[in-house]
């Protein structure tokens, strides 16, 4: 194992955690009293919860965080706001494209927390049934974030919402 390609990856997972987190609130302002509003406040506890998670897990590992990197990506979910929805301010697009955003997300966090659980096989200061919760968390969140993407779609381009197929879940 090489210490300072896992620091680097693990730094990449946790900064990638703060625009997630800054999406989910972004989201969360425009979805305060709608049937999305409590599925968007569990999803931030949780990622707020795995975020904390994966910094234990570092700090275990004796890997330090990189605040850089979190700044950095913090600064590019805000600027990714800025993109034209063909609006003036937010339109049924912007919701289409977070949930999308979010679902893909999520299946990337899976991945390393996936990654983190095959290391724990050999190296025992990663807790592997911590790694384990928060797959299948990932995997959960996965689903309810897939769905809302396809009823978002249908209601914005039309169409039905319904999965066409087990791919449509990724």
């Amino acid at each position: 194992m090489d210490p300072d390609q896992l620091r680097i990856y693990c730094n990449d997972h946790l900064a990638a955690s703060a625009g997630g987190l800054g999406l989910v609130r972004r989201m969360l302002a425009h979805h305060s009293d709608d049937q999305w509003a409590q599925p968007l406040r569990g999803l931030h506890a949780e990622l707020r919860e795995e975020r904390a998670a994966l910094e234990r897990t570092m700090a275990a590992l004796g890997l330090p965080a990189s605040r850089v990197k979190q700044l950095l990506v913090a600064v590019a979910e805000k600027v990714s706001r800025l993109k034209p929805d063909g609006r003036l301010g937010r339109g049924p697009l912007s919701t289409v494209v977070e949930f999308e955003f979010l679902s893909g997300a999520v299946l990337l966090k899976r991945a390393g927390f996936e990654t983190l659980l095959g290391l724990s096989e050999v190296d025992r200061r990663i807790d592997a049934r911590e790694m384990e919760r928060l797959v299948d968390q990932a995997d959960r969140q996965h689903r309810w974030l897939a769905d809302a993407r396809r009823e978002h779609a249908a209601a914005t381009f039309g169409g039905r919402p319904e999965r066409q197929d087990d791919a449509s879940d990724t």
